[in-house]
């Protein structure tokens, strides 16, 4: 009987950790795919208002920058929608997210900020947002590893 309740509680494990992981992969997914089409059309681009008055965000060099991260936001968005197909196997997509693209983002704002190009409360949201996400990512990611470990402990 013990072995029995340690399969079941060991599946609900897993099943509450797909859940997790999937609302990672989901959220992910929709801020991305907002930011592609956002980049995609920079002038209707609502954060590239946070821009100090320096930056000329009518220039053809802006909008080619942009509209250049709009396919590898896209990219990203469907990498995510792709790891929701197998979520426990695919959950160190989550991982690199944060890693090198939210923490890659998240310097990037911070150099701009010191250099001048964009005012601290200009980046407050947006840096709101990437450190929901990376919590709720690495939520998941944790409730993953216990899942897995506990289906491993139970065979």
């Amino acid at each position: 009987m013990p072995a029995e309740r340690d399969l079941g509680e060991s599946a609900d494990r897993a099943a509450n950790a797909v859940r997790w992981l999937r609302r990672s992969y989901h959220a992910g997914a929709a801020v991305d795919a907002v930011a592609a089409i956002g980049m995609a059309v920079p002038q209707l681009y609502g954060p590239t208002l946070r821009f100090d008055s320096s930056v000329d965000r009518s220039a053809p060099g802006f909008a080619y920058a942009l509209r250049t991260g709009a396919p590898l936001m896209a990219g990203w968005t469907l990498l995510l929608l792709w790891a929701d197909r197998r979520p426990l196997e695919r959950r160190g997509v989550l991982a690199i997210t944060v890693v090198p693209v939210i923490g890659g983002l998240m310097a990037n704002d911070s150099h701009a900020v010191r250099s001048g190009r964009l005012s601290g409360p200009s980046v407050a949201p947006v840096r709101a947002l990437q450190l929901a996400l990376t919590a709720l990512f690495g939520y998941s990611l944790a409730r993953a590893a216990l899942a897995v470990r506990a289906a491993s402990a139970s065979r």
